[in-house]
């Protein structure tokens, strides 16, 4: 008997009335908001207007969950094209099933004709919704919960993750919950982006990219933990090769931009710095002390403007040697001769 573990749930959809709804997709709602708000914040913190990040997200997230089911529909097609399998299924996305590789390429693609559309760099926008999208994953990762899936190998560990479900070819019985171990470890890399962007103050896409490499390094080990069917290269799961090679790529770009474009950018929105509701965002939003030293720099142009003012005027010297004053004076000097 089993004196501690984590429970699944008895199932991951309620109806209210005819409308089901999905815990496996409330998570991943919630982790868009959650990427929207804090990547809103660090931007208007950065210098650009609010609402800039939601109206790109409009074309990202559309963008990322196509891309994310895509990943899935092809590196595990034969869960939908084989034999005996339904090809109507690769649409349900709400059966669980999002590639984050997948998300993360098509979704930056949405948000380059978002960006493109709004005038903005598109690194400076990386950047601003790093930490969020890392939170984000943390929060949808909890969906793989719901559906009691994703997990690894069986464990007597007092955090084992009960499953009780046997469809899919599901086992009932006690695994390690990898879905908690990779929630925990998004968590970490939203708070290490957040760091090192203050202390560094990352910029042309930097902080997105340690994000990146920070996420594989943890997908990899994770990853090597799941039990679920997966397409092996070379004895090795495919989602380990994929977080080797992402990993690889951006350690490459954040040494490189480094090394060309250290520093950030001045400027991440044209004509943000006319807006009275821009740069109102507090300094906790992980802007690296931006607003910090924006402030400081307006005081020491006032204190010195204060300074200027108050040193006093030099008096003008008097002029000699011409003049009516002169003259006057060379006309007193001679009528004092005359009259000695």
């Amino acid at each position: 008997m089993e004196l501690a573990y984590i429970p699944s749930p008895s199932r991951g959809v309620l109806y209210l009335g005819p409308i089901p709804l999905r815990g496996y997709a409330f998570c991943i709602i919630i982790g868009v908001f959650v990427a929207v708000w804090l990547g809103n914040k660090r931007w208007i913190a950065r210098g650009g207007r609010p609402g800039t990040v939601a109206d790109i997200a409009v074309w990202a997230v559309p963008f990322g969950l196509v891309g994310g089911r895509l990943y899935h529909v092809i590196t595990d097609y034969e869960l939908y094209f084989s034999p005996g399998r339904d090809w109507v299924d690769a649409f349900k996305v709400w059966e669980g099933g999002l590639g984050i590789w997948g998300a993360i390429a098509l979704g930056a693609l949405g948000a380059w004709i978002g960006a493109r559309r709004r005038g903005v760099a598109m690194p400076a926008y990386a950047d601003a919704v790093a930490p969020g999208i890392a939170f984000a994953q943390a929060i949808g990762r909890w969906g793989n919960w719901f559906n009691q899936e994703l997990y690894g190998h069986e464990t007597h560990l007092p955090w084992a993750l009960h499953i009780t479900s046997s469809e899919g070819g599901r086992v009932p019985g006690y695994y390690h919950p990898t879905f908690l171990y990779e929630s925990l470890w998004c968590v970490g890399v939203g708070f290490l982006v957040i760091w090192a962007d203050r202390r560094f103050k990352l910029g042309h896409g930097r902080a997105f990219a340690l994000y990146v490499a920070a996420y594989c390094t943890g997908r990899a080990w994770i990853e090597y933990m799941r039990v679920d069917d997966a397409h092996h290269i070379l004895g090795v799961r495919l989602n380990v090769w994929t977080a080797v090679v992402v990993f690889l790529l951006a350690v490459t770009y954040l040494v490189l931009s480094a090394r060309r474009r250290p520093g950030r950018e001045a400027v991440v929105e044209p004509g943000a710095s006319d807006d009275p509701d821009a740069g109102e965002a507090e300094a906790d939003a992980g802007d690296g002390g931006t607003k910090a030293e924006a402030e400081n720099t307006k005081a020491d142009v006032t204190e010195a403007e204060k300074a200027e003012k108050a040193e006093p005027e030099p008096e003008p010297e008097p002029e000699t040697g011409s003049g009516p004053d002169a003259k006057a004076g060379i006309k007193d000097t001679a009528d004092s001769g005359k009259k000695g």
